[in-house]
């Protein structure tokens, strides 16, 4: 684009941008670039050169004008793209209609209004979530109002000044996220929309309805259904990261009879600013940290973590030998524990002429351990490709999960990742356990003694040049290794060409002899090559177990440093 290009560009956009402080900042950048400060010009490029792309987990980006950047302009467009998606798909006398929820981010309720405003000028019914909400709900009120589909504005745990724009599909889809060819179908309306339309031209009204409290109720019951009346209360402390989750988790733990948690002060209100934690990612080192030392001081048995908006959960247990007194269990840990709860109620509910029947189904990065609860079950395994648009589609589904946080623990409710259903059955497996004396540190050794003991780890590269992830995976498909720290590897499944049930994708998947598996894949939202890393072993004691699964791990993590060197 060059520079008369782009200066009309922006101004064009400025003409329809209706927020006062984008609309400001557009205005200066522009002046700046006419009396041609080079910085200025190379920002308007940026933001300029090209849009955000609408795809399967929508939009996402960080907050300014220009159509690189989520503002008011393209969340209008975007919601008018959507409507005409919508109302295209419609059968004829069919009323198209939409379910709308916001988190309390940085202008979420502000996209979310412009949403119901364009989708009832439009001619879509609209209905708003009555106030700001974890993003489960949308999933969920997507199939109670049984609607067309569904729109939460949110950045999950980005940084303070990104958000988001995340679509389900109701009907057949059951409230799951969109996967392709309907994501490109709806970026073709939108920049249709972005081509032919003035935003501050496009119709409104303020016509849409606002959600009863009934949706938000109707949630919790089902959400407490999930545990059992507990006989045994684990002290537990909670924090929602600055994020939407208390509220709604608070009223899941009353209707289910469980005590009221110890809440992290600092971070239980909705904060857009953030201000604890320098990412708000229960994932990210020290953001659990006012959580240890909330439950140090109170002596609490469970820290429970939900993300900002609550479709993430975190669990630390104590863990004396940890500085901190607590340790954070993994994403692979907790999927382990949730599947085998998952596994252990069909089970016991199987009438006895009947064996039990469903499907457990994970990312094909997360941990193997699922698998081996399937088939100690006699349950289907599914594997699916990373993100719960796919986790949520497998047939059969009664469990799900995703190595970073993500548990799909009620289907007939919700088919999305959802931390507070996920935080309701893992209390429950607590109060179980409580009850016989037992911690959910025992039930993962008792895991590790019937299913074996399984250790995970992740060796990611960021780099400044995107063509090195892209030399490393053209080697790794020309030169196939033939062993990995000196473990040889039996086979190589390359999805992008033959992944079988999956859709081709840019992932190589090594088995090594000893059981061992190695993924290697791209990252799909940063500048990195990541592999992820399983090993396993079912021989001895559990201290056996344990020694064996980790030496084999550190030896793996050495071979694969090396192997993706560039």
């Amino acid at each position: 684009m060059t520079e008369v290009e782009l200066l009309d560009a922006a101004r064009a956009w400025l003409g329809q941008d209706p927020d006062d402080e984008t609309r400001a900042e557009l205005s200066t950048l522009i002046d700046s670039a006419e009396a041609q400060d080079a910085a200025a010009l190379a920002e308007l490029h940026d933001r300029f050169d090209t849009r955000l792309a609408f795809g399967t987990a929508g939009l996402r980006g960080e907050i300014a004008a220009g159509p690189n950047r989520m503002n008011r302009v393209l969340v209008s467009q975007a919601a008018a793209g959507l409507a005409a998606f919508l109302l295209e798909r419609a059968t004829d006398g069919e009323q198209p209609s939409i379910v709308i929820g916001y988190d309390g981010r940085k202008n979420s309720a502000v996209f979310a209004t412009d949403t119901a405003e364009i989708m009832a000028g439009a001619g879509v019914r609209a209905i708003l979530l009555p106030r700001l909400l974890p993003t489960p709900l949308v999933a969920f009120a997507v199939r109670h109002l049984d609607v067309s589909a569904g729109v939460m504005v949110t950045a999950s745990h980005n940084p303070p000044n990104d958000n988001g724009y995340k679509v389900y599909l109701g009907g057949a889809d059951e409230g799951s996220q969109i996967v392709a060819p309907v994501d490109a179908e709806i970026a073709a309306q939108i920049l249709r929309v972005a081509s032919e339309a003035h935003v501050l031209e496009l119709p409104r009204s303020d016509g849409y309805e606002i959600a009863a409290e009934s949706v938000v109720e109707a949630y919790v019951a089902q959400t407490a259904s999930l545990a059992s009346r507990p006989t045994a209360q684990p002290k537990v402390v909670y924090t929602a990261m600055h994020g939407v989750g208390w509220q709604t988790f608070r009223s899941v733990l009353q209707a289910a009879g469980f005590d009221e948690p110890t809440v992290v002060r600092q971070q239980i209100e909705p904060d857009s600013a953030f201000p604890t934690v320098t990412f708000p990612n229960p994932e990210e080192p020290g953001a659990l940290d006012l959580a240890f030392q909330t439950a140090r001081e109170v002596d609490a048995d469970l820290v429970i973590a939900n993300d900002p908006d609550a479709d993430r959960l975190a669990i630390a247990i104590r863990d004396s030998s940890r500085p901190a007194g607590f340790r954070a269990l993994t994403g692979n840990e907790v999927g382990a524990l949730l599947g085998w709860r998952a596994a252990d109620i069909l089970d016991a509910s199987a009438r006895d002429e009947q064996a039990a029947s469903g499907t457990l189904a994970c990312s094909i990065v997360s941990s193997p351990a699922l698998r081996a609860v399937a088939t100690d079950y006699g349950l289907e395994f599914a594997e699916t490709l990373t993100g719960f648009k796919w986790v949520s589609r497998a047939p059969g589904l009664v469990f799900g999960f995703e190595e970073a946080l993500g548990y799909l623990v009620n289907p007939s409710t919700v088919r999305d990742k959802d931390g507070i259903s996920a935080a309701a059955a893992l209390l429950d497996l607590a109060a179980g356990l409580a009850a016989r004396g037992l911690t959910l540190d025992d039930q993962l050794d008792a895991f590790s003694m019937r299913f074996g003991q399984f250790a995970s780890g992740q060796v990611s590269v960021r780099v400044t040049d995107l063509s090195q992830i892209t030399r490393v995976m053209a080697r790794l498909r020309a030169e196939p290794p033939a062993e990995i720290g000196g473990i040889r590897v039996s086979s190589i499944d390359d999805l992008l060409g033959d992944g079988g049930a999956l859709p081709p994708s840019d992932v190589l998947r090594i088995h090594l002899d000893d059981g061992s598996r190695v993924m290697v894949r791209p990252s799909g939202t940063e500048p990195k090559l990541k592999v992820y890393l399983d090993t396993q072993s079912s021989d001895g004691s559990l201290e056996e177990r344990r020694s064996a699964a980790s030496a084999a791990l550190s030896r793996l993590e050495e071979g694969v440093r090396a192997l993706i060197a560039d």
